[in-house]
């Protein structure tokens, strides 16, 4: 029994060390299913802002979601998937409001698009405190942070498409462009809602950064021509 449960160890700890991307085992398909996904997803978010990550356990994830411990795992393997899972449902959301701000380029008035895009974000992070917690608990193992990279990487390909207009000569340079933007937004709003950080004054910080980058490539294009 104990050579079983050492066997078991390990590969739990190579599947953490593996880059592969942390996806559950399966979806629901139907209507009962997918509320008891949804419903043990739910009770993640809140537990990782109740006790933290290190404290998450499936077992109550589970009770929370008044579901049986053997329907999470058809699911989710571990708590690892589950917390990148809830960073993929964060990214689908980002990626809905990046579609409705890219709708409105290219504009002469971009600036204040993008002003406007961040304040919608920023609103994001400080009125749901789980963004902060799931981004957190991402960044825990190699695994988690794959997983992770996978979506932002989704993001900034969306972003890459949206600012191609402001960016006519940097092609080459544009998909790096998207995820440093992607990365620093996502690090900055982090950073912005921890205890002690003044949210406002680190939200116009970040709108000064981005502004000021893209703005360098549009003059930089104007002054080529």
């Amino acid at each position: 029994m104990a050579a079983t449960s050492d066997t078991q160890r390990g590969a739990h700890a190579r599947r953490l060390s593996s880059p592969e991307p942390l996806v559950p085992r399966k979806r629901p398909t139907q209507e009962r299913s997918r509320r008891k996904f949804d419903a043990m997803l739910t009770e993640a978010r809140e537990l990782l802002i109740e006790v933290g990550f290190e404290s998450l356990t499936c077992e109550e994830i589970a009770a929370r979601a008044d579901v049986p411990i053997g329907t999470l795992y058809q699911y989710f393997a571990n708590k690892y998937v589950i917390v990148c899972e809830l960073d993929r449902q964060d990214a689908a959301g980002v990626q809905n409001a990046v579609a409705a701000f890219g709708a409105e380029i290219p504009s002469l008035d971009w600036p204040r698009l993008l002003e406007k895009f961040i304040d919608h974000l920023a609103r994001l992070w400080q009125d749901d405190p789980s963004r902060r917690a799931v981004w957190l608990a991402v960044q825990s193992t190699p695994a988690t942070r794959a997983t992770a990279t996978v979506h932002e990487r989704a993001l900034a390909e969306q972003v890459a498409r949206i600012i191609a207009p402001l960016t006519p000569s940097q092609r080459p340079r544009r998909a790096m462009m998207s995820e440093v933007l992607v990365h620093t937004v996502y690090s900055l709003l982090s950073f912005s809602v921890q205890e002690g950080q003044n949210h406002p004054e680190t939200v116009a910080e970040l709108k000064r950064m981005m502004g000021g980058y893209l703005m360098l490539e549009d003059t930089d294009h104007l002054g080529a021509h």
